[in-house]
């Protein structure tokens, strides 16, 4: 039986995780839970699965959260430094990085340094700090096993004797799919007229305002290239992005002698999830199962980078290195949120992107905390750059 440690355990990530651990009572047991103020969704899931600790990052939730449990045998701890004690818990053999945003990010770090198996699913530990989490998962053979359906798709190619840092000799390049968003399709002098609604209603995936238009402008692709520039130590001239609207194939890999394998399945993010915590063993998840007659015909194109320069910003901050995908994840979390609260029109988003990973200082990588100061120095500007533009 293998003990796991569900950080982000009320999102999205959290709840597949949790609803795939259901199916497996014999096979997984819950140690520790995060939340940071879903308190009544934390209290269920902790009478539910009894876990050794819960941790609460919001003090009037882990208030709540500490009463409702008073007669368990749960502990119950508050604070971001918690969750970086209960990762590197002896008792925990899988820790499940869920959180989103660069709350995850410290969590993320100290997980590695334990050398635990870590299915990684917070994006901006790699994107912001992959320089960081691969140097010292590579000096304390820390296992990460990536939860994004591309990532994880391209782990699944490259056979259960990968391991995830290592650049694979047999591999000629990869190849991320796309969905195209809401507006693969649309003629760019029509991008000054989508509005957020249009922008969140995303064709394929369910999921959040903040990464739907992350779809839309397909910046997502972007910061997945930049994480898959680290997590398969592959160049970026070797990671190829395709359009691919029917969502049926995550990704491909290339190998030198010809082949190409795919990983096909329904967009469904306990499949990833399920891979990940059976560690590469194939166990049921309660995804849909793919029919291929059914899906008809599957399409691919190759992505317009004049009109979708998000995708271009994110290859050249791989390119610019140091500290610049920080930077350009940064601004891009304001100028999205700019966007939603009609700040800024959709084509500005890129603008404004551009502009801060020119004009922002990049610097060496050297600590998680110099990335969080330098993040929040970014958002900072940027949300300065765009109010003076309002005026």
């Amino acid at each position: 039986m293998k003990t796991v440690s569900v950080l982000g355990a009320t999102g999205s990530i959290g709840e597949s995780t949790l609803a795939i651990i259901r199916k497996h009572p014999s096979r997984f047991r819950v140690h520790s839970l995060s939340a940071h103020k879903n308190t009544e969704k934390t209290i269920a899931l902790a009478k539910e699965f009894e876990p050794t600790v819960v941790t609460v990052t919001d003090p009037d939730s882990y208030q709540q959260v500490k009463a409702a449990l008073s007669s368990s045998n749960t502990e119950v701890l508050f604070g971001a430094e918690a969750l970086e004690h209960i990762v590197t818990e002896s008792a925990v053999d899988l820790v499940v990085a869920g959180i989103v945003g660069n709350a995850g990010m410290p969590s993320v770090l100290a997980a590695v340094k334990a050398g635990k198996t870590l299915l990684l699913a917070n994006k901006e530990s790699i994107v912001a700090a992959g320089e960081l989490v691969m140097a010292e998962a590579a000096s304390t053979a820390a296992k990460i096993i990536p939860l994004d359906s591309e990532h994880n798709a391209i782990y699944q190619c490259l056979g259960g004797n990968y391991e995830v840092g290592e650049r694979p000799a047999h591999v000629r390049n990869i190849t991320l799919t796309a969905s195209g968003g809401p507006f693969w399709q649309t003629p760019s002098e029509s991008f000054i007229h989508i509005t957020p609604a249009e922008a969140v209603a995303h064709p394929k995936w369910n999921m959040g305002a903040k990464i739907s238009v992350d779809s839309a402008t397909l910046m997502n692709k972007g910061l997945e290239v930049i994480e898959a520039h680290w997590l398969f130590n592959m160049p970026n001239e070797d990671i190829n992005v395709m359009v691919h609207p029917q969502s049926i194939i995550h990704s491909l890999v290339h190998f030198i002698d010809g082949s190409v394998l795919a990983q096909l399945g329904m967009p469904d993010m306990q499949i990833p999830i399920s891979y990940g915590l059976g560690l590469g063993e194939r166990i049921s998840n309660g995804a849909d199962f793919l029919d291929l007659l059914a899906a008809g015909e599957l399409n691919f194109v190759e992505p317009d980078t004049n009109k979708f320069r998000c995708l271009s910003l994110a290859r050249d901050a791989i390119k610019i290195g140091g500290t610049a995908p920080a930077v350009l994840n940064a601004a891009n979390e304001v100028t999205v949120a700019a966007f939603l609260q009609h700040k800024i029109r959709f084509d500005q988003i890129a603008t404004f992107n551009d502009k801060m990973l020119n004009q922002v200082s990049i610097q060496t990588v050297e600590s998680m905390q110099q990335l969080i100061d330098l993040d929040q120095e970014v958002r900072n500007l940027t949300t300065e750059m765009i109010e003076k533009q309002q005026q």
